[in-house]
């Protein structure tokens, strides 16, 4: 079994409603869900807030691109478009691949444009490690270290003090 961290977000339309459709969308492969947080802009800071949240997800059968594959159609499914002018814009939906492991446990170490793993800004992300934290407490960021020292350390913590987690608000659906 392959298994793989996802970092879901979303700070256009129906946030949460956003979030939700991607965990649907992924509901078989979900071994576990981390709670949500809103967070502010990163990147580019004239746009909304996010909510963002972390999935752990496994398939037997799933490789690297799979993943990728499956990320980018919950974003197509949510309406994700992307601006060129803008790479850390607004969005409806944002699934990355974080990290992908093999069925012993190892890490996938992949270096392609399109999908390079692990993630080459997940450690500089406190919108992705607070949430990870959540569903792998003890968990490591291949190549970087624990996630709980990658969060706490500058320049990090000093954005881990501005996510808001809300306990009013889960990955399960309404329906």
């Amino acid at each position: 079994m392959t298994r793989a961290v996802l970092a879901i977000g979303s700070n256009l339309g129906d946030r949460i409603g956003h979030l939700r459709s991607a965990a649907d969308a992924l509901r078989d492969s979900i071994l576990v869900a981390s709670g949500v947080y809103e967070t502010p802009p990163w990147g580019d800071t004239d746009q909304p807030p996010y909510l963002n949240a972390a999935l752990l997800v496994g398939d037997p059968t799933a490789g690297p691109r799979d993943w990728l594959d499956r990320a980018r159609a919950a974003e197509a499914a949510a309406g994700r478009t992307r601006d060129p002018e803008r790479r850390f814009g607004p969005r409806t939906l944002d699934v990355d691949v974080i990290a992908v492991w093999t069925d012993d446990g190892e890490p996938v170490l992949h270096d392609d444009p399109e999908l390079t793993l692990p993630h080459p800004r997940a450690h500089l992300r406190a919108f992705v490690l607070r949430p990870w934290i959540d569903i792998q407490p003890y968990g490591q960021l291949p190549g970087h270290g624990w996630l709980t020292d990658l969060l706490n350390a500058d320049p990090v913590a000093a954005d881990a003090l501005d996510l808001r987690p809300c306990p009013d608000l889960t990955l399960e659906s309404d329906a």
